[in-house]
């Protein structure tokens, strides 16, 4: 029999290019779907479309972390070895203004689906995606697995509550379970919330004159970004490890919005500050501390590390988008 996975926001960034990865190494993929009209139009509807993946070794199904009876059923009938606990609300930002609807998004849906899994009979391993925001603003950098928990959002709080139910979980109850502290890491296929992909977008629309320019917040920003589909091997890698344990996924390595945003521009050979101004609407409410990991643990019990440098990260989205817009 092959190995089984659950994903939850398979839909999304991460969850397709895991998907992807756990079909290539023979795993079934099961996959949770909040919005089952949106599924055509995500990062896996090439495999949706695909006749001899879909209904055979990929299986979606609809639900919300709100129905427990609904999660408990279908989790029960796919019975994975694997279960990665992706979805969630992902902006900081957002998160300020929507605190209530964040929490329970992310910290009831993690304890409902951690009760779930404590009732299966063979309890699958377990890993779920944190965040450098529970590090809030750091005593120190780059931070490690041992760094204090201090956030200054809703998000980064709701966040290091579902972290530390996992660990409580895997001491208490004796679950497999993990959490990975992800650092940002883009691809063509990260939201256009995000301010790489905002970027990205402007720099090739402005060079094939679809638009005029790119209004910005501060430059002095900084940030530890990576390639995302290291950052997801990575997580696969941490529920081969026995034990299962916590690590941070990021590159050591801090790039302010104004580096972005050069490299980003040349690569179309735009001068950048002709067409960014700043406003001053964009500027970020907690700014959080040059969020920096340290990701030695990884390297070196997993032997796992970042492999696209940050210049040849950032063109490869300005490329994507500059190919879409043609």
């Amino acid at each position: 029999m092959p190995p089984v996975a659950f994903i939850t926001g398979v839909t999304g960034q991460d969850g397709s290019y895991l998907a992807e990865m756990l079909l290539e190494k023979g795993y079934d993929v099961h996959g949770l779907v909040h919005r089952p009209d949106a599924i055509q139009h995500s990062w896996i509807a090439p495999l949706v479309h695909d006749p001899a993946i879909m209904g055979k070794r990929l299986f979606l199904h609809n639900g919300t972390f709100e129905d427990a009876t609904r999660l408990r059923r279908v989790i029960g009938q796919a019975r994975p070895n694997e279960f990665y606990h992706l979805a969630g609300q992902s902006s900081p930002r957002l998160s300020l203004e929507m605190p209530e609807a964040t929490v329970d998004s992310i910290g009831m849906g993690t304890v409902r689906l951690l009760e779930i899994l404590r009732d299966l009979p063979d309890p699958p391993r377990f890993l779920y995606a944190s965040s450098s925001e529970v590090f809030g603003s750091p005593p120190h950098s780059p931070q490690d697995e041992l760094t204090p928990l201090n956030p200054t959002t809703p998000y980064g709080a709701a966040k290091a509550f579902s972290q530390q139910m996992s660990r409580i979980y895997r001491i208490a109850y004796k679950l497999k379970t993990c959490s990975v502290i992800l650092y940002n890491h883009e691809s063509p296929r990260r939201s256009s919330q995000f301010v790489t992909m905002k970027i990205a977008r402007a720099a090739a629309r402005i060079k094939r004159g679809l638009q005029k320019g790119l209004p910005l917040g501060s430059l002095n920003g900084r940030r530890d970004w990576g390639w995302a589909p290291d950052y997801v091997k990575g997580m696969w890698m941490m529920l081969q490890a026995d034990p299962v344990d916590d690590f941070v996924l990021a590159t050591g390595e801090l790039h302010s919005v104004e580096e972005f945003v050069q490299i980003a521009f040349a690569s179309l050979d735009l001068e950048w500050r002709d067409h960014v101004s700043f406003d001053q609407n964009l500027i970020t409410t907690v700014e959080p501390v040059a969020p920096c990991g340290n990701p030695g643990k990884a390297r070196r019990l997993l032997g796992w590390q970042n492999s696209v440098p940050f210049a040849e990260m950032v063109i490869r989205l300005v490329r994507s988008e500059y190919d879409k817009s043609g």
